[in-house]
């Protein structure tokens, strides 16, 4: 056995697997894999085949739609057959929530260039047959559905990356892995020690038992998992004799997937009644094993079944496959470099690995041998999730998500399993104010107050929600009077040292302030993406503050250990440091009437240290919400005796809470951009606009910074732009394609309402030469053009004068 090596991948499934090939895809030949067993054991051997490009996510759908396309490639390059079927595929919709789901995901789809397309009932009865259409309005076809021969495929992934140089070795049980002082592993197996500078959990069923030997916690959960086979379909027959193959059908309303099987069908099951399985671990035993058939916690889906697909009923079960699979708290994968770990990644909860195992393969690879993605791939980086979660809040979360699975998944939704979980010492007093609370890195966040009889639950909608009422009485309070909220969800760091403030300058591409002020910038990547949007405190001479997205945390806290100096030192202290901010026209007055300290000569990005109340504060003059504004940070153990003076100073100047859905609101009326939103590592600086926060006259050579002289000299083709929309009922959240002479232009990043000026507001990309203030557009909102206007002047104090005032 091969006792060296560059990567070791722990797992021989099909996501091992396609890690292995596309590592010598991009380069590294010097590469192995270890299966304690045959490759396919675990999931991928039982699993359903089915592949799709459906995701909520539109970078998801897009390495979905790689994986896809990428089988042809493998059975070229390989001469195996990966058993494809690419017969295409309807999701119906039953209700106007779903259809409007639907409308949502193919507007997103225009501009990802996926071909598929909104069908008529009708038009369903004729592409799949086998469908009772009684009770549906519509559904989406993706002609790129299909399935193929799970162990085929993972075997073609086997022999392309064999072919390229790597080595795979079955039968061989991992037993330890222990890091060396220099960062690299000793991986010691059944069969020996294997020295490798990099591992590689891609251990599927068994991925948290391989964490485990590195200390590292992964929070994933197995699933139990069911589906049938029936025998001979006389439908199935007949088309299979015009040369034809039944399409796959997805019915949400019935928690079901459907595809032909041979002569017969195959149907599997999300139900309600899903049940865990193996919670303290997954034996070692287990492998290319399945588990008993369970027909009780599937009679309720069956049942319907049977109603939408009628030929179902009539055919007799030839075959029930009932096994594990894993999921992670929201269903998505846990990709790339684990966070406080030397050269440890994870590929692992890949639970649709058929659809999504090519994509994080190549996402993984690229990570590992360029130093990022191509793509941002936050919502499978291992990093979204913080050292807070728990085994406890895993399984709930895992639970809920495989109940949701076939649900509508709305933009303003909450899901409330396993919450509250992380709380502030605000939380009891803004629930007896009437909080309706959202959740944001496991941390309740106050989305807006309900009053007098207004519902304490903003119930789900692509439409504007019953949240509106109330987060225009919040807005306007703001604006015209003084406005409260937290600043807990801010991801802050303290940078400490003699060489805290070069090390500011290569990490960061903005100016760091002079002591006592702020300044805003952005953090690039190497290749000059966008990997972070800050604002940088100067409290000494050595002391900084920064200020970013709490829910990116560990994405940044990572970044900045991995290119840490001596003489610096970074602290994660997002939950040691929290506050408030008070916003609008009378908020100096207010911080006035609670300090001894003259505020009245405190500039715009003026940072000083001083006591409110009884309470030693740090104090910014910066407000996210473009007005006149203090964000006031402090200990949390003295955030209520803070809150006690601000809100009894704040009475007398008429002072509401606010929630996250007015601040998303008021940052609109100035075309603030958002994290993840406007800004992310999809973007660079120059097509957001973050440019003009970067120093070029800083004689440093930040990361990113060749980029971004690249783009200086040469503008991007698109920019970032908002506009004003004719809207109805439903303003854009973000995606939605942008029209322009009858073509697919550009697309949105984000949008809403400005409740202070009654205006639908719209921020995305259009191409640079065609920017002008007027330019007339259309945006697809849920299947409707609606007309839209390209705006260059803020909404709110356009010339900024009370913001810096």
């Amino acid at each position: 056995m091969q006792t060296t090596t560059r990567v070791l991948i722990i797992g021989g499934g099909v996501v091992g697997a396609s890690c292995l090939y596309h590592l010598t895809k991009l380069g590294w030949s010097d590469v192995m894999l270890v299966e304690r067993s045959e490759l396919t054991s675990g999931s991928t051997w039982h699993a359903a085949g089915g592949f799709h490009t459906l995701n909520g996510d539109t970078n998801m759908a897009a390495l979905q739609g790689y994986t896809i396309r990428l089988y042809k490639e493998l059975e070229e390059i390989t001469g195996m057959s990966c058993g494809l079927h690419h017969v295409g595929g309807v999701t119906l919709a039953d209700n106007q929530d779903r259809f409007d789901m639907l409308l949502a995901e193919r507007a997103k789809h225009r501009f990802m260039g996926l071909d598929t397309e909104i069908v008529t009932p009708e038009e369903i009865a004729k592409i799949a047959p086998v469908t009772n259409i009684d009770g549906i309005i519509g559904g989406l076809y993706d002609p790129l559905d299909g399935h193929l021969d799970p162990s085929g495929t993972t075997h073609a992934y086997a022999r392309a990356a064999r072919m390229g140089g790597a080595t795979i070795e079955t039968h061989c049980m991992v037993r330890e892995t222990n890091q060396r002082p220099d960062g690299t592993w000793d991986v010691v197996t059944d069969k020996g020690t294997i020295h490798a500078e990099h591992v590689v959990n891609a251990g599927g069923l068994w991925a948290r038992e391989v964490g485990a030997m590195a200390g590292v916690y992964f929070p994933l959960h197995p699933m139990e998992h069911q589906y049938l086979v029936t025998e001979e379909v006389p439908l199935i027959v007949e088309m299979m004799q015009d040369g034809k193959e039944h399409p796959h059908v997805m019915d949400p309303a019935g928690e079901s997937y459907l595809r032909q099987e041979g002569r017969g069908l195959c149907i599997g099951f999300y139900e309600q009644t899903c049940r865990p399985w193996s919670v303290d671990g997954t034996p070692w035993s287990f492998g290319q094993d399945l588990l008993q058939d369970d027909f009780d916690k599937i009679e309720d889906s069956i049942t319907f079944a049977y109603r939408r697909f009628p030929d179902l009923e009539r055919a007799g079960v030839k075959n029930v496959i009932h096994g594990p699979f894993t999921f992670a708290p929201d269903g998505n994968p846990l990709v790339g470099p684990v966070p406080g770990m030397r050269n440890y990644w994870s590929a692992c909860g890949v639970m649709a690995g058929f659809s999504q195992g090519g994509g994080v393969g190549l996402t993984l690879a690229q990570w590992m041998i360029e130093g990022e993605p191509e793509r941002d791939v936050m919502a499978m980086d291992v990093a979204r999730f913080g050292k807070w979660i728990t085994p406890g809040y895993t399984l709930p979360k895992v639970i809920e998500n495989y109940q949701k699975r076939f649900s509508v998944s709305y933009p303003n939704e909450e899901l409330p399993a396993a919450r509250p979980h992380r709380t502030t010492p605000m939380y009891d007093i803004f629930t007896g104010m009437g909080a309706v609370w959202g959740q944001q890195f496991g941390l309740e966040v106050a989305n807006y107050f309900a009053t007098g009889d207004e519902p304490t639950y903003e119930t789900p909608s692509f439409r504007r929600s019953d949240a509106f009422g109330a987060t225009t009485r919040e807005v306007l309070a703001v604006r015209n009077g003084v406005g409260i909220n937290e600043v807990q969800n801010f991801g802050k760091f303290l940078v400490t040292g003699p060489r805290a403030r070069a090390w500011l300058d290569r990490i960061m591409a903005g100016r760091v302030p002079a002591q006592g002020r702020l300044s805003l910038t952005p953090m690039l990547s190497e290749k000059g993406k966008l990997i972070g949007d800050f604002t940088i405190s100067c409290l000494d001479a050595q002391t900084f503050q920064l200020t970013a997205s709490y829910g990116s945390q560990e994405f940044h806290y990572r970044w900045f250990i991995n290119h840490l100096e001596d003489g610096v030192d970074v602290q994660n202290i997002s939950d040691k440091r929290t506050g408030f901010q008070i916003a609008g026209p009378k908020a100096r007055a207010v911080l006035q009437a609670c300090t001894r300290t003259d505020v009245s000569g405190m500039k715009f990005l003026d940072v000083w240290q001083m006591t409110v109340g009884q309470t030693a504060c740090i104090v910014q003059r910066v407000s996210y919400t473009g007005d006149l504004g203090f964000e006031i940070y402090c200990d949390p153990m003295d955030q209520r005796a803070l809150w006690s003076v601000l809100w009894a100073a704040g009475q007398v100047h008429g002072m509401v809470p606010f929630g996250m859905r007015a601040m998303m609101s008021l940052r609109l009326d100035k075309f603030f951009g958002s994290w993840m939103s406007e800004f992310s590592p999809d973007y660079t600086a120059a097509e957001t606009g973050l440019d003009r926060f970067i120093s070029w006259k800083k004689n440093v050579d930040f990361i990113g910074r060749a980029p971004a002289e690249a783009e200086r000299a040469t503008p991007p083709a698109r920019q970032l732009v908002a506009f004003d929309v004719e809207a109805e009922d439903a303003d854009v959240q973000g995606y939605e394609p942008i029209w322009l002479d009858g073509a697919v232009v550009g697309f949105c990043t984000s949008g809403g309402y400005s409740h202070f000026t009654g205006t639908s507001v719209a921020m995305g990309f259009v191409p640079r030469g065609r920017i002008a203030e007027g330019l007339k557009v259309e945006i697809e909102i849920l299947g409707q053009m609606r007309p839209a206007r390209l705006i260059t002047t803020a909404l709110f104090d356009p010339d900024g004068d009370r913001m810096r005032g």
